[in-house]
């Protein structure tokens, strides 16, 4: 037990107890992640490569895009170069920034992002980049619960001009749910208004009432909805680009050690499908010239608007349950 408590708050250890009898697969999927991750003494998968330390000057990482996916999608027309890939450092975001960024400074930087993950555990991540551009904090569709990928295009384009000896990391929302042409599979709506599972908890708790083939079918068209935004992206920046992801997705695929089948992206569940991600590389015959500069802020620090609802709003509408 003194090892448990190292690990668990005493409110932790009776939630999970309860939710492992109501749910056993929730209880495999824990030993899982203890196994995985080394019974919490790491925070991400520690075999995963250093994308910071790769050669970019541009990297568009698709949230939730696993490799296969990707590779069975891209047209090489429109997305020139090569097709490689990485093993990442997480198999959520928060890993991925942890794995990544964690404790770290990047004044040569600019992360520009659809996702509030940063922000909500910037206290946690404590990394520190030359600006850091929420748009999900300034244009979030309401009717997709999600940033759309045009807006980040544009976004990217704009921070280019405005910074244009800098990196940029462009971190797109899709293929992550929100599905945006399959509203009814969405997880932030509810099966029942009581019950706190997304659509990824009902299948790994054995409701099977939607098939797998139907969220793989939804899942791949929001890749192939984002694919003109990127190409617009990759027409409208300098530099070497590289398009990649943070993690995958698991669609029904079994886990290790323990065999169940998995749903979406738990952490410290470090299967193919949710750590081997895409690595596009554009081929550019000009290199942008990088400095680094003092950051311009933190993302808990710029402004003096009371986010914190606002992102623990839009995460839930992005399928996370704190």
């Amino acid at each position: 037990m003194a090892l448990l408590g190292t690990m668990y708050t005493p409110s932790q250890l009776w939630r999970g107890l309860r939710r492992g009898i109501q749910r056993p697969a929730f209880f495999l999927q824990e030993c899982n992640r203890l196994y995985n991750r080394r019974l919490y003494r790491t925070d991400f998968n520690t075999e995963g490569d250093d994308f910071m330390a790769e050669d970019w000057d541009n990297l568009i990482l698709l949230d939730a895009c696993r490799y296969d996916l990707f590779d069975s999608e891209i047209d090489d027309d429109a997305f020139p170069g090569t097709l490689e890939h990485r093993q990442s450092r997480g198999s959520h975001t928060v890993e991925f920034l942890q794995g990544n960024f964690a404790g770290k400074e990047f004044l040569d930087t600019v992360y520009v992002t659809a996702s509030p993950q940063l922000y909500r555990w910037s206290e946690k991540i404590d990394a520190t980049f030359h600006d850091v551009i929420e748009v999900w904090k300034r244009d979030w569709n309401d009717e997709h619960g999600t940033v759309m990928p045009e807006t980040m295009a544009e976004y990217g384009i704009e921070v280019a001009e405005v910074y244009p000896h800098k990196r940029l990391i462009l971190h797109f929302m899709q293929p992550h749910y929100p599905f945006i042409d399959a509203p009814s599979l969405n997880v932030g709506q509810r099966l029942d208004g009581a019950d706190e599972r997304d659509i990824w908890g009902h299948l790994r708790d054995g409701d099977m009432s939607v098939s797998a083939d139907r969220i793989w079918q939804a899942y791949r068209n929001n890749l192939r909805l984002t694919f003109p935004s990127v190409r617009a992206l990759i027409d409208g920046l300098s530099g070497r680009t590289v398009v990649s992801s943070d993690h995958g997705n698991m669609i029904g695929e079994r886990s290790s050690p323990i065999p169940i089948q998995e749903w979406g992206h738990p952490p410290g569940t470090y299967t193919d499908e949710l750590v081997t991600v895409p690595w596009q590389v554009i081929p550019a015959s000009n290199r942008r010239e990088i400095h680094s500069e003092q950051p311009r802020c933190r993302p808990r620090v710029c402004g003096t608007e009371e986010v914190d609802g606002v992102a623990r709003d839009r995460l839930r509408a992005l399928g996370y349950q704190e």
